[in-house]
């Protein structure tokens, strides 16, 4: 009988949890993954454990030791998780790279780390390195995961990396669990690069003791089990992903790993996963879609969508007090959700428990409008910095709006001058990687973590994140306001908006910049005879503007005077992660699209002098 008892256990290091992880399960599902033909295969901790000592085993014999790094660049996927746990077992330590990432992002970051080997996806980031070869003169090594062309005395297969360590392990037999021994708490095992809206990245030193805190105290939380099943799509080289990683050894619930955005609502319907994490993007993407449907149904359809939704609300409201419906409204909802409710939850693969949002802020209308179909989100909080997770809602206590109660063992307070929120614990960096003062500038002298956002605690000490520091906006009225509030607002309103940008920082009033979803916007021009025109000739035409403007005055009419949007912009083109608009977790670069914009921005205020 397989032991489904959550590990609360404590380790000195990621690689040791794995070991025990594998000794505890070994014929347990651990994950699940796209092959040839998207034919999904399953592996066991076992056959985990095979792939993993084999890629240690070929690492520790081309040289690598203690601490050293070794760079991923890959998109999220199986083998992605082999490389990382395989790094740890052999000692050495992980640097992440987007694959999204330019040749000469991913040769600074080689360099700044002295990773001395590369672990590539695919010929393509191959090349990337190797057109980089001569300044990155300390990588010993480029491994290549997928079938590639040109392997030399650099460049070699993934597969003959682990023969390699195959033949290394039969000849010492007892080496890796010697190593796995010999590794310390505060020994690193993760270098993650912030992604870095203005300058250099700077390199986050994440230790073993840092995900080993991680992974105990989600099993503390007890949100997930090993009954569950997740779907990893987030990207791995961030802190998010990695953060579920550690909950796959320390809880042991079986994993479906597939990084393709694309693929998302495909593989519910295969994986049927009980729990998925995810950034909030995904669920207005999803809210966009299933609204824009009803809309486009019509008649009957239109009117049940527009019945069940508010008699949804209802119920949610009364289930966050703790309470059930009752009589009429209680007849009403079992309705609603089998008519339109049921449906959504189809679309998640019939089987969600909870998801959990993070990356950045969820919109609470958007959380309730999926309360009320019987999906709820979690809503957390936390930096690269602090390992990703800090804060979270619980199942029995959430409260949407604020990101919940600190995780097990984070301590927080706020700070007296402005309600900064300020983090201690065993989840925080070791430092900035080679920037000792760039680090005491963050990390004080009594181990407080300043995070740059701004908070409030209610009085059951859950937080609320009120915007980040430096997007703060100060009017040249001497008024401040925080953009994202009303960046998330505008898009609950208009299921036609994709990112909105608020501007105005030492200006006389507040614009904004829009992108609309492309896939809307085109279902909306084909139902109304204009399916040849492109995006750019779309978000020009003046019926495509008044499509919008509803929900600008929506808007400013529940803002203060110095807060409300007096000019806004549709622009030529959605914001993209490979345009260097957005992060690989979906956030957008705010300072990147002001400076790309900027004529445009300068346009609003020019001969603007009324003082707000």
């Amino acid at each position: 009988m397989i032991d489904t008892t959550i590990n609360t256990k404590s380790y000195r290091s990621v690689a040791e949890m794995f070991r025990d992880r594998v000794a505890m399960s070994p014929e347990r599902e651990a994950f699940q993954f796209p092959g040839p033909g998207e034919q999904w295969k399953t592996v066991t901790w076992r056959q985990v454990d095979e792939r993993v000592r084999a890629i240690a085993g070929g690492l520790r014999a081309l040289g690598l030791r203690e601490e050293e790094r070794v760079a991923i660049v890959s998109s999220t996927r199986i083998e992605w998780l082999y490389v990382d746990f395989g790094v740890l077992v052999a000692g050495g330590a992980t640097t992440t790279i987007y694959p999204q990432s330019t040749a000469d992002e991913a040769a600074y970051i080689l360099q700044d780390s002295d990773s001395v080997f590369v672990v590539a996806e695919n010929a393509e980031q191959l090349q990337k390195i190797r057109a980089q070869r001569a300044s990155v003169p300390h990588v010993k090594k480029v491994i290549v995961i997928d079938a590639f062309q040109g392997q030399d005395d650099w460049a070699l297969s993934l597969a003959d990396l682990e023969e390699l360590g195959k033949r290394f392990n039969k000849e010492n037999p007892k080496a890796l669990d010697e190593i796995i021994d010999a590794v310390s708490p505060d020994r690193l095992a993760t270098l993650i690069y912030t992604s870095g809206t203005t300058g250099r990245p700077k390199g986050v030193a994440l230790t073993h003791d840092c995900w080993c805190y991680e992974g105990l105290a989600m099993a503390q939380i007890g949100t997930l089990v090993p009954e569950d099943k997740q779907y990893l799509w987030l990207p791995l080289s961030h802190s998010f992903g990695k953060v579920l990683e550690v909950a796959c050894l320390q809880v042991g619930l079986p994993t479906a790993v597939d990084g393709r955005i694309e693929k998302i609502v495909d593989n519910l319907a295969v994986i049927r996963p009980t729990f998925m994490a995810a950034a909030p993007r995904i669920f207005e993407k999803v809210y966009n879609r299933v609204v824009t449907g009803a809309r486009e149904a019509g008649g009957i359809k239109l009117a049940i969508f527009q019945w069940a939704v508010p008699i949804g609300m209802r119920v949610s409201k009364l289930r966050q007090q703790g309470k059930e419906p009752t009589g009429l409204l209680a007849l009403q909802y079992r309705l609603a959700d089998k008519l339109v409710f049921s449906k959504l939850r189809a679309r998640f693969g019939g089987r969600i428990r909870c998801f959990v949002s993070g990356s950045a802020p969820l919109n609470r209308d958007m959380a309730e409008f999926f309360h009320a179909a019987g999906l709820l989100i979690l809503e957390g909080y936390g930096l690269t910095e602090s390992s990703a997770a800090s804060f979270v809602n619980r199942t029995d206590n959430y409260a949407f709006g604020t990101v919940g109660i600190p995780v097990p063992g984070t301590e927080v307070k706020l700070a007296e001058s402005d309600g900064e929120i300020l983090l201690r614990g065993r989840g925080i960096m070791r430092g900035y990687w080679k920037l000792p003062e760039v680090t005491a500038e963050t990390k004080d002298a009594d181990g407080w973590l300043h995070t740059g956002d701004i908070g409030e605690l209610d009085a059951k000490g859950r937080l609320k994140i009120t915007d980040r520091k430096k997007d703060l906006i100060k009017t040249s009225g001497g008024k401040y306001i925080a953009p994202q509030k009303l960046e998330s607002r505008l898009k609950a309103l208009n299921t036609f908006v994709s990112q909105v940008v608020v501007h105005g920082d030492a200006r006389h009033f507040c614009s904004a910049l829009i992108t609309l979803d492309p896939e809307a916007l085109a279902k909306w021009a084909a139902a109304n005879g204009k399916g040849d025109r492109t995006y750019a000739e779309l978000v020009a035409d003046p019926e495509v503007r008044r499509l919008i403007e509803p929900a600008i005055d929506t808007l400013n009419g529940e803002l203060a005077k110095y807060e409300t949007i007096k000019k806004w912009a549709l622009l030529p083109k959605d914001f993209t992660v490979e345009d260097g608009e957005l992060t690989p977790s979906l956030k957008v670069k705010r300072k990147v699209i002001e400076t790309k914009y900027r004529d445009l921005l300068d346009g609003f205020y020019a001969g603007a002098l009324e003082a707000v």
